[in-house]
């Protein structure tokens, strides 16, 4: 069905703000999922903080024009849709990789992070990143280790004596 004018600029104009707020906008091939299945991967990556939406192509590159930006041409060949983070590009990306795993018609084309074009292998080694809470659990306890170390260091001789002290008075004649 084709689109009127109007709804056109309605739609390029989603399409430009999806690109202007996300921290990363993943183009996967879809063809040969079923409604259902769109809905899963959908949800999946609304539970993660992200979105996921079928697009036309001839307004999706439109939309990275409009940005200045020139996306290569495989991007926009063959049924296509957006994976866009907001918060956690690595995350979108694994839900993303991982449902292709069970469902091989998806995959990832490539993607759009940090004002510049990324290819489907740069995606896809993003995807085996940790999730976000992982990594900054990980930042906290690398940060929080010379503390504890210190914190250690400091109370050992106060408690060698208090050991010693307890000890002669447990060995003293009552």
């Amino acid at each position: 069905m084709a689109l009127s004018k109007e709804r056109k600029n309605e739609v390029l104009s989603l399409y430009e703000t999806w690109l202007k707020e996300s921290e990363a906008l993943l183009l996967a091939e879809y063809t040969g999922l079923s409604m259902a299945q769109i809905d899963e991967l959908r949800s999946s990556i609304r539970n993660a903080g992200g979105e996921f939406h079928v697009v036309k192509n001839t307004l999706g590159k439109l939309a990275f024009q409009n940005a200045g930006l020139e996306p290569p041409e495989d991007y926009f060949i063959g049924s296509t849709a957006f994976g866009i983070a907001y918060d956690d590009p690595p995350g979108i990306a694994k839900i993303i990789k991982d449902f292709s795993k069970d469902h091989e018609v998806v995959s990832i084309k490539g993607g759009f992070m940090d004002g510049q074009f990324v290819d489907a292998n740069t995606i896809n080694a993003l995807a085996e990143l940790p999730p976000l809470p992982v990594v900054q659990g990980q930042l906290l306890g690398v940060i929080n280790a010379p503390a504890t170390k210190l914190a250690r260091i400091l109370t050992e001789p106060g408690r060698s004596l208090a050991q010693v002290i307890k000890a002669h008075a447990e060995a003293a004649p009552a």
